[in-house]
């Protein structure tokens, strides 16, 4: 299914909000310093910003599981602190690690994992990353907020840190679990999935269009 069709049903009423005008001026505000990531091998790619704490994980949690229910192929890229290890010390893939092997795939008849070591210096970029994707209809990404792609910032007021969208040209809309006076950007609950579902699939069609 293409990523521009991303609509929840029944959201009739939601539409209305945001008009193609609506579009064009946060799709100038995302590219006004830098052209975004090329989205020609996904539908779109959407980060989500926010400070630790905020909620990022959950969110995407919840959106994965809305999209998908829409018939949506999801993928996510995540960004992780230096030494995280998602293998497990003593499997055959492990072992193979171990011993020297700079790349690793482990296959199933359901799934398969691509373990790949490099030095921090060379760390590769959202770019690269996202060229090792399969083609999905939407990119999901956590972290690389400094990195030029479409982005919601996530704000929990608890967590006592500065909304980031006054200094990210990138973010088109924020998700708040308070009220936020004087936002210029459109703004949802954290817990209105289908809202924030409905805003990304908007920001899908003005890349069609």
């Amino acid at each position: 299914m293409n990523s521009a069709q991303i609509e929840p049903a029944g959201r009739a009423d939601q539409t209305d909000r945001a008009d193609q005008t609506d579009r064009a001026d946060q799709t100038d505000r995302a590219s006004q310093h830098e052209t975004l990531l090329d989205t020609g091998r996904h539908g779109i790619v959407f980060g989500l910003a926010g400070w630790s704490g905020a909620g990022k994980t959950t969110l995407v949690e919840k959106l994965i599981a809305h999209l998908v229910a829409l018939g949506l192929n999801v993928a996510t890229i995540k960004h992780a602190h230096h030494h995280f290890d998602a293998d497990t010390p003593g499997k055959d893939s492990y072992r193979h690690r171990a011993a020297g092997a700079r790349q690793v795939l482990v296959s199933s008849a359901n799934r398969a994992a691509l373990f790949s070591e490099h030095d921090e210096a060379d760390e590769p970029g959202l770019d690269v990353l996202l060229s090792r994707l399969d083609p999905a209809d939407i990119v999901i990404v956590e972290g690389f907020k400094a990195f030029a792609i479409r982005k919601i910032e996530i704000y929990r007021a608890e967590v006592e840190k500065p909304l980031l969208h006054p200094h990210d040209p990138h973010i088109l809309a924020v998700a708040s679990d308070a009220p936020l006076a004087d936002c210029p950007l459109p703004c949802f609950d954290l817990d209105d999935i289908a809202a924030i579902a409905a805003f990304i699939g908007d920001q899908a069609q003005t890349i069609k269009t």
